[in-house]
């Protein structure tokens, strides 16, 4: 028999918690999604159990490193086969164990009239309230298990899960309460309202207003889980510890200290004090010019987007960045392709050419002109993908790490007022350009680097658990055949 333990500490925690309902991590590298997979793993020797993860779309579920990928390496070890276009495993004794997605509200839908003993939710500030409600409904069970939900998170100041954990997290720092980590609390539902108590007894008042039946309270934990508590990956990748302290404030302190509080606001991601201003660039630089487009003019009665151009160069022998220049107008579209035809002239061929691609055809048909109206310049144009704060994020650490010089000039004000205001400002096109032209260093004119940091606590590196054969533990959970 091979036995399957948590780490000791949160991970050992959650999987050894009582509750209905039981929220699992705060941060990154935690641990939390082999301990989310570990779960059912409790009853799989009951041919009529089931179990299903959501993720919010099905490419979460099959990202290299996510749910799927990782239940491959633990769920054959209990003997499963997998169902790979039903991305379902099934174990020897008939139980089972799917993934699937909730991609839209109304999707919860497709499963009205289930049963389902066990409902785990990976990074539930991914879901809207409604649909985690709703499959709260579908969260029954014939089969003998007493139906319960888990589920792990990232910190998210304004979703509704923030509200949900609000008790076991500090109201001025926004860090969890360290005391209060595992409490069951109890709670019942009325329309949308939660009546919160510290005992099921102190709720026997409440009762169902249409039937006149007592309402069944429900526990509810919040177990918190930092980088520092997954000891595997600590030794297995010392170094994923500078990935996290790499980025930015805002997802520093959310990935790193499991901070529910901080939102993005201005001076977070960029500050003009964190750049050097220099009077001459340095020579062998690799140079791109990125840019942000709009074509409308200004008048008295709109404020429309600018279209905004940034220009950086990254020295070859030291890597540090520079800001050579930045150029932003609001013109009519035939003044605007002139202006970027004019601005590629002053540049020089040397410099290559970064053009966003909008959706849809006519995104497509623009950028297609603009790159054959730049012809014998290096111009390539892709779409955007992935959210503003996130494009900026790599340029954003760069800058407060102090590797961002700026070239003194009469655009410098203009550009750091606009950066230092993103994303609170009515306009975020100076970012966008600035984002889009330091990213095509990274290899890709929107580099997924923060968010592949991120989805790495779905795989085993962020939630190693060691595999030895034991004996069964108190807290802990012992499985095979």
């Amino acid at each position: 028999m091979t036995a399957i333990r948590p780490q000791p500490g949160p991970q050992m925690a959650f999987l050894s918690s009582p509750a209905d309902i039981a929220i699992y991590g705060g941060a990154a590298g935690g641990g939390k999604t082999w301990a989310l997979l570990m779960e059912p793993l409790r009853h799989v020797a009951n041919p009529h159990f089931g179990a299903v993860f959501f993720r919010r779309t099905t490419v979460q579920v099959r990202n290299e490193g996510g749910l799927w990928d990782e239940s491959g390496k633990l769920y054959p070890l209990a003997g499963a086969q997998p169902r790979v276009q039903a991305l379902e495993w099934r174990f020897p004794s008939g139980a089972s164990v799917s993934f699937a997605h909730l991609e839209h509200d109304k999707t919860v839908y497709n499963w009205q009239g289930s049963q389902i003993p066990l409902i785990c939710f990976d990074e539930l500030t991914h879901f809207s309230e409604r649909q985690f409600w709703y499959m709260v409904s579908r969260n029954r069970s014939l089969c003998g298990v007493r139906p319960y939900i888990r589920a792990t998170c990232n910190p998210d100041a304004d979703s509704w899960a923030a509200n949900l954990i609000a008790w076991w997290l500090d109201p001025e720092t926004g860090l969890p309460i360290e005391a209060r980590a595992g409490v069951l609390r109890w709670f019942v539902r009325l329309g949308d309202a939660l009546i919160w108590a510290d005992s099921p007894a102190e709720l026997a008042a409440h009762v169902d207003p249409a039937s006149g039946a007592p309402i069944p309270p429900k526990s509810l934990t919040f177990i918190p889980a930092r980088l520092t508590d997954n000891a595997a990956l600590m030794a297995a990748d010392p170094g994923y510890l500078a990935n996290l302290m790499a980025q930015p404030t805002v997802e520093r302190e959310r990935l790193l200290g499991g901070n529910w509080r901080i939102r993005p606001a201005a001076g977070l991601y960029f500050q003009r004090g964190w750049c050097r201003i220099v009077d001459a660039a340095p020579a062998s630089l690799r140079i791109v010019r990125g840019w942000d487009l709009a074509a409308t003019p200004k008048t008295e009665r709109n404020d429309p987007d600018w279209t905004a151009g940034t220009k950086i160069g990254r020295c070859r022998q030291t890597g540090r960045y520079t800001v050579l220049h930045h150029v932003r107008a609001r013109d009519t579209p035939a003044r605007i392709e002139a202006l970027i035809r004019n601005i590629a002239t002053h540049d020089g061929p040397e410099v290559e050419i970064s053009l966003p691609q909008d959706p849809g055809q006519a995104g497509k048909a623009q950028a297609q002109a603009l790159v054959a109206a730049l012809a014998g310049y290096d111009a390539r144009a892709t779409p955007e993908t992935g959210d503003k704060l996130v494009r900026f994020g790599p340029f954003s650490a760069q800058a407060q790490a102090g590797n961002v010089d700026v070239l003194r000039g009469a655009w410098n004000d203009d550009w750091f007022n606009a950066l230092e205001s993103f994303p609170d400002a009515p306009h975020d096109d100076d970012p966008d350009a600035t984002s889009r032209a330091f990213n095509a260093f990274l290899g890709g004119a929107n580099s997924q680097g923060l968010l592949d940091l991120m989805r790495r606590d779905d795989g085993a590196r962020g939630a190693a658990v060691p595999l030895a054969p034991a004996p069964t533990a108190p807290g802990s959970v012992e499985y095979g055949r």
